[in-house]
């Protein structure tokens, strides 16, 4: 089943960047994001959550912006690995690095999504071996 998550989330990631639009329909309503880059957040739960935490990233950042860079199959999870550039609000502190988020599923929608600094962060998380 985890191919077809692969799909869903090229699907997720092409709509979002070609649009501009946040796809809210790939989300399950109960929808949890954990930002593993401030755990000290807790848990983003549902469409309001999202938008809070999306809100909450792009208050950082004077501009941001970042590109899949590969889609990996973590057999009940999926690892979407990015490169994400960004400028600091305040320090105009400029970051390129890779990080990588962590999908997992619930009738093939997204029910949660935890954010790491890193590719190895995210494979540990899910039980992938480098």
């Amino acid at each position: 089943m985890s191919q077809a998550h692969v799909a869903l989330m090229k699907r997720f990631y092409e709509r979002f960047l070609t649009t501009g639009e946040f796809p809210w329909d790939m989300l399950d309503e109960r929808i949890e994001v954990h930002d593993h880059d401030t755990p000290d957040q807790g848990a983003y739960r549902g469409r309001a959550g999202v938008e809070r935490w999306l809100r909450d990233w792009g208050d950082a950042w004077a501009e941001w912006s970042f590109e899949p860079e590969e889609f990996i199959d973590a057999r009940d999870a999926v690892i979407v690995v990015i490169r994400m550039h960004a400028k600091g609000m305040g320090s105009g502190v400029e970051l390129d690095r890779q990080d990588a988020l962590v999908y997992r599923f619930r009738d093939d929608k997204i029910v949660r999504t935890d954010y790491y600094n890193s590719k190895g962060q995210a494979l540990e998380a899910a039980g992938v071996s480098a």
